[in-house]
C-alpha cells in the first residue's frame, strides 16, 4: 500500500510541476506579447523609435532662402512613419541648393519652396534614394 500512494504523489508532483512550468511560459509570453504589441502602437502612430531616431528626435530646423520665392511645390510622399522620417526627407531635400522644405507626417507631404528653378527627378532621386515612394508632384 506505501508504495502505492508513494507512486500516487510522484505522479500528483509531477502533474503539478508540469502545470506550473506551462503557467509560466504562458505569462512569460503574455508579457513578451503586450510589450511587442505596445511599441508596434506607438510605431504606427508615430511615436516610436523607428528608423533608427532614437527616442529623443531633435526635429529638423527650417532652411532660410536668400532669394525671392519663385514657385511653391506640394509632393506627396509614402513610406515616412515618424519624425525621425521627416527629418531624413527634410535634410535630403534642404541639401540641394535653391530649395527648402516644410514636412508633414500627418498629411505625408512636403511642401517645397523655390528660389530657383530645380527639376522634379532631382527632388525625386534625392527622396526615393532614401527609400521612400513619391505618391505626387504638385
Amino acid at each position: 500500500m506505501l508504495t502505492l500512494c508513494s507512486r500516487h504523489n510522484d505522479n500528483y508532483f509531477h502533474e503539478v510541476f508540469y502545470i506550473m512550468i506551462n503557467v509560466f511560459i504562458i505569462i512569460f509570453l503574455v508579457i513578451i506579447l503586450f510589450f511587442a504589441l505596445r511599441g508596434s502602437i506607438k510605431h504606427l502612430l508615430g511615436q516610436g523609435s523607428c528608423c533608427g531616431g532614437g527616442n529623443s528626435t531633435v526635429k529638423e530646423a527650417d532652411k532660410k532662402l536668400n532669394g525671392p520665392i519663385i514657385k511653391t511645390k506640394i509632393i506627396k510622399i509614402d513610406g515616412m512613419h515618424c519624425e525621425n522620417c521627416t527629418n531624413r526627407v527634410k535634410r535630403a531635400i534642404n541639401r540641394i541648393d535653391g530649395v527648402s522644405a516644410k514636412l508633414s507626417l500627418r498629411k505625408k507631404q512636403a511642401v517645397v519652396q523655390y528660389e530657383k528653378e530645380v527639376a522634379d527627378e532631382v527632388l525625386t532621386s534625392e527622396i526615393e534614394g532614401l527609400g521612400y515612394k513619391i505618391i505626387e508632384i504638385k
